[in-house]
């Protein structure tokens, strides 16, 4: 059986790169008409003014109309969130999380979105309930996650849905219950999100909704586990890397992060893109190891110079960020397009909004 695991946008993958929505829907092509918006733009938020406080942070942390100042977006996020702005709830605790332009507090990270959540900010509520699911700046609860992925399901978010169906699937935080795991992953499936349209047949969904008994599953997971740690240990590397998914997921098995950083490690230096690209996740998001960027870049590289396109596409998120590397705009659309080339969807969406940002084109 394939290895099941949650789509997160913190944990599993880096989350897509941040860019300017109000401000980049309307921003101008040329440079000195950037300018003039960013002039206007401050202006406006010295005036107090909260929602261009905000803009004027997207502005500072994506260099549009002005060099590009993690700090300066940091000020700035940080009086609209005073203000009580959602957008400046969240962004500000998404600079903490990320360590952009202030030191890395997780703590701090999940205060902010928190502020946000509560302000009914679905992305806000999402990563909140990451960040209770993976145990970052709050002590592990998968009770919380299962409630804020409920929240986020609720009002549609195709995410949210997708992980309350893994949270279902897997008994954690609620009663293992494979029927409304098989209605969460449906209601997901029917929004088009491809990982719960697999999940579907994996489980062995049918038509009618109806899916594989919890005993079933459980017994499932442990027969999975005990028959790829056999195989890890022979040097299967695809072995190695579902023993690390299984380990991180807690399928089968008690959850083990640091577990999960050594079989992927194994696999990774026999070579496997896949591995690689789970090592330097684990890298960037500081599970079962120290975080260390560089190491992440890495990682990313080996993989992406192997042509896997949620490497290039990891790799492109770390130069947007400057994260482990100088930050390079050029270097992170070649990754991005080298990705999108693929038909990978969020590397699509990521070029397209560096077009829309005055970015470049790629």
């Amino acid at each position: 059986m394939k290895s099941i695991a949650p789509v997160l946008l913190l944990a599993l993958c880096l989350a897509s790169p941040a860019f300017a929505e109000d401000a980049a829907a309307s921003a101008p092509a040329n440079l000195e008409q950037l300018a003039a918006t960013f002039r206007d733009t401050r202006a406006t938020a010295e005036r107090g003014d909260a929602d261009a406080q905000h803009n004027l942070g997207l502005m500072y942390m994506n260099g549009q109309g002005v060099a590009r100042d993690d700090t300066q977006a940091v000020a700035w996020f940080r009086k609209a969130a005073e203000q009580g702005l959602s957008l400046g709830q969240y962004n500000l605790g998404v600079m903490y999380r990320d360590g952009r332009g202030v030191a890395r507090d997780d703590t701090l990270a999940v205060a902010w979105f928190r502020k946000a959540a509560d302000r009914g900010y679905i992305v806000a509520q999402s990563d909140l309930g990451t960040m209770y699911m993976i145990g970052r700046g709050v002590p592990q609860d998968d009770a919380q996650a299962v409630a804020l992925f409920r929240k986020t399901a609720e009002q549609g978010l195709s995410l949210g849905q997708y992980n309350l169906g893994f949270m279902y699937l897997t008994g954690r935080g609620v009663s293992q219950d494979a029927a409304q795991a098989t209605a969460w992953f449906r209601k997901a499936a029917d929004q088009g999100l491809a990982a719960a349209k697999e999940v579907l047949l994996l489980i062995g969904a049918d038509g009618q909704g109806n899916s594989t008994s919890v005993p079933a599953i459980q017994e499932q997971f442990a027969a999975t586990f005990r028959s790829t740690r056999a195989a890890a240990e022979q040097g299967d590397t695809t072995a190695q890397i579902n023993l690390g998914i299984m380990y991180m997921n807690g399928q089968g098995v008690p959850k083990d992060d640091a577990q999960a950083v050594a079989w992927y490690r194994k696999a990774a230096n026999h070579g496997s893109a896949a591995a690689q690209t789970n090592l330097a996740e684990m890298y960037a998001n500081g599970r079962g190891v120290t975080r260390d960027d560089a190491e992440a870049v890495s990682w990313y590289r080996k993989a992406a110079d192997q042509g896997l396109n949620g490497a290039q596409f990891g790799l492109g998120v770390m130069y947007v960020n400057g994260r482990g590397v100088a930050q390079d705009d050029a270097q992170a659309g070649a990754w991005f397009r080298k990705a999108a080339d693929q038909g990978y969807p969020p590397a699509q969406e990521a070029l397209r909004q560096m077009k829309a940002s005055g970015r470049g084109n790629y």
